[in-house]
């Protein structure tokens, strides 16, 4: 569903971001993403969805050379694929539902636009969606008035009503406690099994990719260092990624997470 083949991304400032990446991921894969932040990460997941260019290679997405796409074309194609970020990228000063909404936006009429009438029919999957990650009671609940757990749970669902056919994730737990995390990461995975859609994450906790995710890729400076089932990472494995920093990774983390 998903090829990576001598993939190089090179930025302006001639920061060499990846470096021949050769990837295949199938349809209905749970994959997480690891490494040390500027390791490329974001990077890699950014680039499926064309929110970065390639620079040199091809990535092809259920055989479409996604490097060529132009203009409505690309608009087209992002719409079978959704992006979570850690941010959640809300409008806190409105509902729940009309965040929702916001996914059907771009299929509407020009009078639609303006006056901001969706069809029962877009309403009904809005709160499909909601009731998908367990906070269809919310529905009508200003967003600035929910945890930041519910609102990443909001983001997922605004992405789930889009039908997508991918889903990618950038650090969606980064800023949550552990136990909204372990709720979030639920979504995810359930999700993932009932819905058959691929998900890749990009995300900073090693011991939570290694308990949800089916497969993992290990980016170091920019190359895939490892590639491979999540069962058979080993300390070594997680050394070889980390450049022996692993501990200190997992340390980092979980004092991020005790100032949530």
């Amino acid at each position: 569903m998903i090829e990576f083949i001598n993939v190089d991304k090179v930025y302006p400032n001639k920061v060499k971001a990846l470096q021949n990446i050769n990837l295949k991921i199938g349809k209905g894969e749970f994959v997480a993403v690891i490494g040390l932040s500027g390791a490329g990460k974001s990077t890699l997941i950014r680039c499926i969805n064309r929110m970065h260019d390639i620079s040199s290679g091809q990535l092809i997405v259920d055989g479409v050379d996604v490097k060529k796409l132009k203009g409505k074309e690309i608009r087209k194609f992002r719409r079978r694929i959704g992006m979570i970020f850690q941010s959640f990228n809300l409008v806190t000063r409105t509902t729940v539902i009309k965040n929702v909404l916001v996914s059907f936006v771009p299929q509407l009429s020009f009078v639609r636009k303006i006056t901001g009438l969706f069809a029962k029919e877009q309403k009904i999957k809005a709160l499909t969606a909601l009731d998908q990650v367990g906070i269809l009671d919310k529905a009508y609940v200003r967003v600035d008035q929910l945890s930041g757990g519910q609102q990443q749970r909001v983001a997922l669902a605004r992405t789930l009503a889009q039908n997508p056919d991918i889903l990618l994730a950038d650090e969606p737990i980064a800023s949550l406690d552990p136990v909204t995390s372990k709720q979030v990461m639920e979504d995810f995975k359930r999700i993932n099994r009932e819905m058959n859609i691929s998900v890749i994450m990009n995300i900073h906790h090693v011991e939570v990719a290694l308990e949800y995710a089916d497969r993992i890729i290990g980016v170091r400076e920019g190359q895939v260092v490892y590639d491979g089932k999540s069962a058979d990472v080993t300390d070594d494995v997680l050394d070889h990624i980390y450049k022996g920093k692993t501990e200190e990774v997992m340390e980092e983390v979980k004092g991020e997470q005790a100032y949530v």
